[in-house]
């Protein structure tokens, strides 16, 4: 069956297109990680305690913009066709990054953050751009071709631009304009609109851009609101990563720019490993519930050694340990499945996904401004890891609420079954997640 007029050739060739899109626009993303920080460092004349908040706003209005304007570009590419939301996101990202790659001044740098929110709203229009042009029986296949190509991106491109930042603090922002223009111009010559018009909606739908209509759903399924309170502030947790790693890294480690990049990389290879090799074992062995407990019991054991790394080689003996709280989000996504009407799964995900934008619009605030405070105080003890002791009371929070939780659950529940493929594929980006993606990794599984 095919539900799509692209000839076979033309399918192809889109599908390489928005692999290559996709996969350049979280190379671009990933290259600033490391440098980001740094650089609102040097417009605050190295205070790192301000640096520190001024970040906090950066991110936090990151995610705002993502929380709004994701569904707004979803309703505009069912109006007007995928192929001009994903080229105008490709050519904004781009004129964006050179933008903030010119200016000298904090307040136009913000500025260029929240137009990269905006523009980085696409990504859910590429997954739909893929159910348009590919039938049914292959869609999983394709989904996990950009499934890799996050995987890829988010692991090789904050070491990419460490390196590159060592050399310079602009030039990843350089490297990152020539990628996105170039996408631009290759998409602009070979990418065929993959939504007839009569298939698109009459007009711009604002009743599907509502950011919180997902949200909704979940008051008809209350014995699944314990895990997804426990989803939420595995979420919030592991904001501490994104918004407070580098300058932490920099304040009690030493490291610039290149040493965090290569660090953030391992940080993705462990989470594939993971969520991509060990998830099943471990689920089949322990049980969705017991795997649940046992991911949570290793997130919160990992950022307390975190905490307590009195050096670099303590931090990455500790990496392992952390990256098995990785099981812990499959295994709550596969038992929430369990409860959860089958016509509704896909509004269930999109629900997680709204409110993992509210844990990345709350959380850069309690962890900047922690993490100033420590610097502002000079601590260089065990209480200079307060952010990480925070990450580790959340996820610690969640474990208790899981063992209520589930506790309280149907036995049906315990039923040792790994999550479903489709689950495990999307964690492995949802690891990689841990390097501030420009994106809502649950989009994929919707």
């Amino acid at each position: 069956m095919q539900n799509s007029t692209l000839s076979q050739p033309r399918r192809r060739a889109a599908l390489a297109f928005i692999f290559v899109t996709v996969l350049i626009d979280i190379l671009a993303f990933g290259l600033i990680i490391p440098v980001l920080p740094h650089l609102i460092e040097s417009f605050l004349a190295g205070n790192v305690s301000r640096a520190a908040v001024w970040y906090g706003y950066f991110s936090t209005a990151f995610f705002a913009m993502q929380f709004f304007f994701t569904p707004v570009q979803g309703a505009l590419s069912d109006w007007l066709g995928r192929r001009p939301v994903i080229l105008l996101s490709n050519l904004g990202l781009g004129l964006d990054f050179l933008m903030m790659a010119l200016v000298n001044s904090l307040p136009l740098l913000f500025i260029g953050r929240i137009i990269s929110g905006i523009t980085a709203a696409s990504f859910s229009t590429s997954n739909a751009y893929v159910a348009d042009v590919t039938p049914p029986e292959k869609r999983a296949q394709a989904f996990g071709m950009i499934g890799m190509a996050f995987g890829i991106g988010f692991v090789v491109a904050p070491a990419i631009g460490g390196f590159l930042g060592e050399i310079n603090l602009r030039l990843p922002f350089w490297v990152a304009v020539v990628m996105c223009l170039t996408n631009f111009t290759y998409g602009f010559f070979v990418l065929p609109e993959s939504l007839p018009p009569e298939k698109r909606t009459p007009h711009f739908d604002w009743a599907h851009a509502n950011p919180f209509g997902a949200l909704k759903l979940l008051r008809r399924y209350p014995q699944v609101l314990g895990l997804i309170g426990v989803l939420f502030l595995m979420a919030l947790a592991h904001m501490v990563y994104p918004t407070t790693f580098v300058l932490y890294a920099d304040y009690r480690f030493g490291w610039g720019p290149q040493m965090v990049g290569y660090t953030l990389a391992l940080v993705g290879v462990l989470a594939a490993i993971v969520q991509g090799g060990l998830i099943k074992k471990i689920v089949g062995t322990l049980g969705e519930r017991r795997a649940l407990l046992f991911g949570l019991a290793c997130g919160t054991l990992g950022f307390a050694l975190y905490a307590l790394a009195p050096n670099g080689y303590w931090f990455w003996a500790m990496m392992p340990v952390a990256a098995l709280w990785g099981v812990a989000s499959p295994a709550a996504q596969a038992i929430m499945t369990h409860h959860v009407d089958p016509r509704e799964q896909g509004r269930l995900q999109g629900a997680v996904a709204s409110l993992s934008s509210v844990a990345g619009i709350i959380a850069p605030t309690l962890f900047t401004r922690l993490f100033a405070s420590v610097t502002e105080a000079h601590l260089q003890d065990a209480r200079a890891g307060a952010t990480f002791w925070l990450a580790s009371a959340m996820v610690g929070a969640g474990l208790l609420l899981a063992w209520y939780t589930v506790s309280h659950l149907p036995k049906a529940v315990a039923v040792a079954t790994p999550p479903p493929e489709s689950i495990v594929t999307s964690e492995i980006i949802a690891g990689a997640s841990d390097l501030d993606p420009p994106i809502n990794e649950n989009e994929t599984r919707a």
